[in-house]
């Protein structure tokens, strides 16, 4: 049977008080819509159709087949009547929301399975019973189990705010049946708009059939204010860490870790607390990142140690085994298999070669404040403390760079090479030095 999609998003998110679409605010490291979007086009619809407001006129939706503006915005009903044209309505037609990012494809599936298995139904909505049901449309159902209408929650009296049943928002319509109908709609109700959900009594009119499928009320919650979104998030958020738990890696603290839509894990890897991933990082098995870390954009390799307090930008890869240790930052940067940058240190821009130790309080110098340079640093090589390389530079194999230098030059192999002021000892000048100034304060 064919199916399309028509995705709702033409509210103005006024409450979000931000000069960003509130379809656009990220979620998880993706924009709001992205989700919806994804998951529509997991049910291979034959068309996907966006409909927006007018404010949105400037943006490219890419993945959708169409996109329509509502204007002005006079209710769902009336919103799915502007993509009518766009839509062949030759099977059945899904209506999602822009704003509720959290459904789920198999949630979505059963629905299209129960209309597929009873061709009497014409209209399908999703149903949920949430600890309160104020604000919320109510699903009357017959005895029998067939859904006989839907009443807003500003519609309804005392004896219909009783039934714990509402209304999620997700519809699936036949397509002929939803083409019929959407013209018979009349604003006749509280908030004088064109509802969806009184498809519900003119499909019955016609002698059509209408049903539910109920969902977890988590996967329905709109967002429409920057609460709405943290509490989104917080659902978002524990849906992945019970998936990596899952798939075999341990989470010391699951509640303080954070991961994007994309973080991809591998079984045996150790995640301690305060973790935030940023998007685009890969761990290989057996990697561990203690407390308190931001990995953004980076591959780290099996075995590898990260942190704590260490901060990964992009372009970062750590190989087998490779440690970056505590207050250590590294970006575009590569450390090959055992190399180790334990403490203190900025690595930017930089070839780390294999089982080299970069020492506590080395910064590689990657930046004029016009252009970036590199630093190639060979393998088994030694950085002393509180070392400076000034890129382009390249400290090759088996060289050791004394403490406290500032390379500017290409250090050949196996050479130690010492760039610092020569040392000179004052005997007595430290006496000298306190006496004279304790005369000074008592003077």
């Amino acid at each position: 049977m064919e199916l399309e999609v028509v995705i709702l998003a033409a509210g103005q998110g006024k409450r979000m008080r931000s000069v960003l679409p509130k379809i656009f605010h990220p979620l998880g490291g993706k924009p709001i819509l992205d989700y919806v979007i994804e998951t529509a086009l997991s049910l291979k619809p034959q068309k996907t159709v966006l409909v927006l407001s007018p404010i949105l006129e400037k943006y490219a939706f890419s993945r959708v087949s169409a996109t329509v503006f509502q204007d002005p915005p006079q209710g769902t009903g009336d919103a799915v009547k502007c993509a009518l044209p766009k839509l062949n309505c030759n099977g059945d037609v899904l209506v999602l929301f822009g704003d509720t990012p959290l459904v789920t494809k198999d949630t979505l599936d059963r629905l299209i399975q129960k209309k597929s298995e009873d061709s009497s139904l014409g209209v399908l909505v999703l149903g949920m019973e949430p600890e309160t049901q104020s604000g919320y449309a109510r699903l009357k159902v017959s005895s029998e189990g067939y859904l006989e209408e839907i009443i807003e929650d500003k519609d309804a009296n005392e004896k219909d705010k009783d039934i714990r049943i509402c209304n999620s928002g997700v519809m699936l319509v036949e397509g002929g049946l939803l083409k019929d109908l959407l013209p018979k709609l009349t604003p006749n109700n509280a908030q004088g708009e064109y509802y969806l959900t009184d498809l519900v009594k003119l499909a019955r009119s016609t002698g059509r059939k209408c049903g539910y499928v109920t969902g977890h009320p988590d996967e329905f919650m709109g967002i429409n204010s920057r609460e709405d979104m943290a509490q989104v998030e917080t659902i978002l958020q524990n849906r992945w860490r019970k998936k990596f738990m899952a798939e075999g890696v341990t989470l010391r603290d699951p509640a303080s870790t954070y991961f994007s839509y994309d973080t991809d894990i591998a079984h045996d890897v150790t995640i301690h607390p305060g973790v935030v991933f940023g998007s685009g990082v890969k761990i290989e098995t057996g990697a561990e990142i203690l407390p308190y870390c931001r990995i953004s954009e980076s591959h780290i390799g099996p075995w590898a140690v990260v942190g704590p307090f260490a901060h990964l930008r992009p372009g970062t890869k750590l190989e087998e085994k490779a440690e970056v240790g505590n207050f250590v930052e590294v970006k575009k940067s590569t450390f090959r298999k055992g190399a180790k940058a334990k403490h203190l240190s900025y690595v930017g821009d930089t070839d780390v070669g294999e089982k080299a130790n970069i020492g506590a309080g080395t910064i590689t110098a990657n930046y004029d404040g016009f252009s970036k340079f590199k630093t190639k640093i060979g393998a088994h090589v030694l950085i002393g403390s509180n070392s400076t390389l000034v890129a382009p530079v390249d400290v090759e194999a088996g060289a050791i760079v004394g403490a406290g230098s500032v390379i500017t030059e290409d250090v050949p192999q196996d050479t130690l090479a010492l760039a610092r002021g020569r040392q000179v000892n004052l005997e007595g000048r430290a006496k000298l030095f306190r006496d004279e100034h304790q005369k000074k304060k008592e003077a």
